[in-house]
């Protein structure tokens, strides 16, 4: 009887406006079935405010496969449109 844990994104999603959705999932597993899992979700948004200006996201420590759906789907357009569209929300 091994009981093991493994942590692994299970889900990626691209929303309207270029944000990626992850989704984590942390298992227990036994004999490799299953006994429980939990998850977690985290968003990034294609562009980052600081300091007033805009700047690229840091996916530097994000999964390689969320680091190619992001790098593929955060064209100059996307940024933009996101960038207005918070601009345009900001209190």
């Amino acid at each position: 009887m091994a009981l093991t844990k493994e942590t692994v994104v299970d889900k990626i999603e691209v929303l309207e406006k270029g944000q990626v959705q992850v989704r984590t999932a942390t298992r227990v597993l036994e004999d490799g079935v299953v006994l429980s899992s939990s998850f977690h979700r985290h968003v990034i948004s294609p562009s980052t405010k600081t300091d007033g200006s805009w700047g690229d996201t840091d996916i530097s420590g994000e999964d390689a496969r969320v680091q190619a759906i992001a790098t593929a789907t955060w064209t100059s357009a996307v940024k933009t449109a996101y960038q207005e569209m918070v601009d345009a929300n900001a209190i």
